[in-house]
């Protein structure tokens, strides 16, 4: 697909992957970044006329509803926002890059699940992200739907920086051990994005999974944080039935990314290289923060001293 002259419109540019484009797209010409508060996709007609006004030419879909426990009792909600908003996007934009979640599964596999395979949502979350895609796929001229999983970055909320909070309040933390799958970093997914822009073809209707490589537990991954970070928390595994939440977790949710990377000659690095990268920018943009406080502390005393 052509998209060096084309408009461009990323939604949910605030959340974690939005927030990634747009530090490596900035302010380019024929972008356009849209929220909640300038965009409502679950409103067809704000949708149809924001996209018909600014002659978007391809929609990168980055918003939705991901408080999965908070799903359970807001269904209406999560299906508006993950399945009627997609489909609006899908149906006026014509073409679309839609991301989805490993969640569409059930987790009762034992090899990486592959774009074809079964789907079998176990959530509220999972089935109306599944109803997205289907959406996507019936009404999009050109369709790419991107799965991954385990998604983190240095801002927003996530299971890294939760971790790196809780790591400095706390001697021990327990963490489930049996529930397996693969670490994204906001920042890669982004990059492949743009990398493969370029390669789509028109018309084309195509669903494809992307992570970081490599495979680990949430106990793994907490652990690894917290020796990346250089903090003394211990970390305790745990069952899943020890930590009971609203919405069922696939336990087993590795994706298998051949066709992506095949497809558009994707180099993907291990996530573990990628979290070193994360908490590196995550701490120094924190010992930034220290020294303005500093500056600014020492200004005011000098300001009160005169």
């Amino acid at each position: 697909m052509e998209t060096a002259k084309a408009n461009v419109l990323i939604t949910g540019s605030k959340g974690q992957l939005g927030t990634e484009l747009r530090k490596r797209l900035g302010g380019k010409e024929g972008i356009f970044y849209t929220d909640r508060e300038e965009l409502d996709i679950t409103d067809e007609q704000a949708v149809k006329s924001y996209i018909t006004n600014n002659q978007i030419d391809l929609v990168i879909n980055c918003a939705a509803y991901t408080a999965v426990d908070r799903a359970e009792d807001e269904p209406a909600l999560a299906d508006a926002i993950n399945h009627l908003g997609a489909k609006y996007l899908a149906k006026y934009g014509r073409n679309i890059i839609h991301i989805s979640t490993d969640y569409v599964f059930d987790g009762t596999n034992h090899l990486p699940y592959k774009s074809e395979d079964r789907t079998n949502p176990v959530s509220v979350y999972g089935s109306t992200k599944l109803a997205g895609e289907q959406a996507v796929l019936a009404e999009a001229q050109t369709g790419l739907i991107i799965r991954t999983a385990w998604v983190y970055a240095a801002e927003g909320r996530n299971f890294v920086r939760t971790m790196l909070r809780l790591g400095k309040e706390r001697e021990k933390l327990t963490v489930v051990a049996d529930q397996v799958g693969s670490p994204t970093h906001a920042g890669d997914l982004a990059q492949a994005i743009i990398e493969l822009l370029p390669q789509i073809k028109s018309g084309t209707k195509v669903l494809y999974h992307y992570t970081n490589e490599g495979v680990c537990s949430w106990y793994d991954f907490a652990t690894a944080i917290m020796e990346e970070s250089g903090l003394g928390c211990q970390i305790e595994p745990i069952e899943t039935w020890q930590y009971p939440t609203k919405a069922r977790r696939p336990a087993y949710s590795v994706l298998n990314k051949t066709g992506i990377k095949q497809d558009f000659n994707l180099t993907i690095r291990h996530w573990r290289e990628a979290l070193r990268d994360c908490i590196r920018e995550i701490q120094a943009k924190a010992e930034e923060k220290k020294q303005m406080e500093e500056k600014e502390q020492e200004k005011q005393t000098k300001e009160a001293g005169q």
